[in-house]
């Protein structure tokens, strides 16, 4: 047998005797046993749970492992409640009802919170935040609204605001143009304009900043160098590089105000304004136009005087407006006409009609726009100042 001794109640175990390290009776079981003192088993001096009504492993008598006072922590998922009214407890177990009524991040009714005080708040549901909402309305139902006080007259009229139509053409932020108006540097429909919160109407109003008009349509302006062996069109049927492929990504259509000719190089103009490119190009409104001509002489004295009264060509009179040399290095003469009139080819044929053809061709400037430094190329988007100065020179 596994376990001898003397078969009474206080000795049983593997091994029986007085000194059983495992299974004693009387002096606590290490392993828990019930009655007084078993092995494994409980009983009244049994071998492996035989005696007084043989019970499983561990079962409950005096002493065991498993009746010790369990330690207060969090409730387990089961026991959980989930309180949903506004007089719920926080205490005691309750069936689950889903992450929406259990509110939190998930949805739902916020739950009840400590204080920190040692007292519970509550928690609020959704329905009786609506009854208190409702309450509140019924409470303020019988009184007038209250309206703010008007900041400025005339609030009530249609239109934009005077500096929100200034910020959006590109004038600097609200606060600027809110300080333009106040310099008194700000027209409306030729009246300077001397209060704030000003309404417009950006479509029929004409609107100047220091006596230039403001574009407050969603116009585009554009200056381009243009390199010499570009055609000036928008699009070329034989394939050859144009004015088009440098606004490709532009989502309005852009036009080109004028020509120039393939090989001569500078400033041409690009632009959504159909008004504003049409004055530019009418020779009634006479907008000016500066070359530089690399000529080579010598030259008569009076070439300038000889350009200026007028050159036959084949489709007419041409004249220049003004004359000058630039530069001379020998015979190589850089010289700069100006002339308002814009027929194809009118600057190399004049020269040429002279006596001087031209070897290269730049135009420099075009009415108020100049080229600068801006490089070969390169596409830049006119000033606010400088589209003002262009409407200015075609009574816009």
């Amino acid at each position: 047998m596994r376990s001898s001794g003397s078969g009474s109640s206080g000795g049983g175990g593997r091994s029986g005797g007085r000194g059983n390290p495992r299974g004693t009776g009387g002096g606590g079981n290490p392993r828990g046993s019930g009655g007084g003192g078993g092995g494994r088993g409980s009983g009244a001096g049994n071998s492996r749970g035989a005696g007084g009504g043989s019970q499983p492993r561990g079962a409950a008598g005096a002493g065991g492992r498993d009746d010790k006072p369990k330690r207060a922590g969090k409730p387990r998922p089961e026991e959980r409640r989930y309180d949903v009214g506004p007089t719920g407890s926080h205490e005691g177990p309750k069936s689950g009802r889903g992450a929406a009524a259990r509110g939190g991040a998930k949805g739902g009714p916020k739950q009840g919170q400590s204080t920190g005080r040692g007292r519970w708040a509550p928690a609020t549901s959704r329905e009786y935040d609506a009854r208190a909402e409702e309450r509140n309305r019924e409470r303020y139902a019988g009184k007038k609204d209250i309206k703010p006080p008007k900041t400025f007259p005339g609030a009530e009229q249609e239109g934009e605001r005077l500096q929100k139509v200034l910020a959006r053409a590109g004038y600097g932020s609200r606060r600027s143009c809110e300080e333009l108006i106040e310099q008194s540097r700000v027209e409306v429909n030729g009246e300077i304009v001397v209060e704030q919160g000003l309404r417009v109407d950006p479509e029929h109003d004409e609107i100047k900043v220091d006596g230039l008009t403001v574009a407050t349509q969603s116009y585009q302006f554009f200056s381009l160098n243009k390199p010499a062996g570009v055609v000036a069109t928008m699009e070329d049927p034989e394939g050859r590089q144009c004015l088009g492929d440098y606004v490709t990504n532009r989502e309005t259509r852009l036009f080109h105000v004028g020509r120039l000719d393939t090989e001569t190089e500078g400033v041409i103009l690009l632009t959504n304004h159909g008004e504003l490119a049409h004055r530019l190009t009418h020779p009634k409104y006479g907008v000016k136009k500066t070359y530089l001509a690399h000529i080579v002489g010598p030259i008569p004295r009076d070439l300038g005087k000889q350009l200026k009264d007028g050159i036959q060509l084949e489709d007419g009179y041409a004249r220049a407006d003004h004359f000058r040399v630039v530069e001379q290095t020998g015979k190589n003469y850089l010289v700069e006409v100006t002339l308002h009139e814009g027929r194809k080819h009118i600057v190399r044929r004049m020269l040429a009609e002279a006596g001087f053809p031209v070897d290269k061709l730049v135009r420099v400037s075009f009415g108020p726009i100049t080229l600068g430094d801006q490089k070969s190329g390169w596409l830049r988007r006119l000033s606010n100042t400088e589209v003002g100065m262009l409407m200015q020179e075609v009574d816009l």
